[in-house]
């Protein structure tokens, strides 16, 4: 079975001790600040290990390279380099490598925005729900003074899902939700309707969201799900 390996995600709710960054001072927002993808790359030396360790593991078996927190093609060009220099390393030394696929996270609205840009580099996505609603509302998740405003069934987060899952499907590539969305039940109805079919989620969370996919009619649940993306209340609007 296929195994992705997300790259070194640090940073945020994700913090290395102190001693591990070389002692530097905590960010002001560390949600906007030097993490996950951002971190790797201001530390090449470092991603280049992990690379090359995944290269290697891909000899045994099919691995799904993941890169989170991508916003900028920048980003993009700088770690399809780093990978290509980890693969020339291993080449020089003689070191044995399979192929890797390549995908990206979508957790920055800007990512979402650029669905059709991403699947340019990417073999597959996967929608990072957690920090997409954080990002995109303006809310810190851990903030007990704003969480109430945490909210998955904004339409604006709605409309972000829609337009990623729709055309990664359009091109033929898989495309996953994860985070809390994808293994609570009130939101799987909705997923499958707006053309989701993989979900990433906790192990626990498996049986009840299987329940839920085995009595859902797929077709009577992409015209609901319509309904849903054009209202402005859309947790109002009833299931078929």
């Amino acid at each position: 079975m296929p195994v992705t390996i997300r790259t070194i995600d640090i940073g945020a709710d994700k913090p290395l001790d102190r001693q591990a960054r070389g002692g530097a001072d905590d960010h002001l927002n560390p949600a906007l600040g030097l993490r996950a993808i951002r971190w790797c790359l201001a530390e090449p030396a470092m991603f280049v290990v992990q690379l090359r360790a995944i290269l290697r593991a891909a000899a045994f078996g099919q691995i799904d390279l993941l890169i989170p927190m991508l916003a900028h093609v920048s980003e993009i060009k700088q770690t399809l380099q780093l990978i290509d220099r980890a693969r020339a390393q291993l080449d020089a030394e003689g070191q044995v490598y399979g192929r890797v696929r390549l995908g990206a996270m979508i957790e920055v609205p800007a990512a979402a925005m650029m669905t059709n840009i991403f699947l340019k580099y990417f073999d597959f996505l996967s929608i990072g729900t957690n920090d997409l609603i954080q990002y995109t509302l303006a809310i810190d998740r851990v903030d007990e003074s704003v969480s109430h405003l945490y909210d998955p069934w904004h339409p604006a987060i709605l409309g972000l899902l829609s337009q990623v899952i729709k055309g990664a499907t359009a091109q033929g590539k898989h495309v996953s939700v994860c985070g809390e969305m994808a293994g609570d039940v009130q939101f799987t109805a909705l997923l499958l309707g707006l053309g989701l079919r993989n979900f990433s989620m906790h192990p626990t969370q498996i049986p009840a969201v299987k329940r839920q996919i085995l009595r859902s009619n797929a077709a009577q649940l992409s015209a609901w799900s319509e309904q849903v993306l054009s209202s402005d209340d859309p947790h109002s609007v009833p299931p078929p």
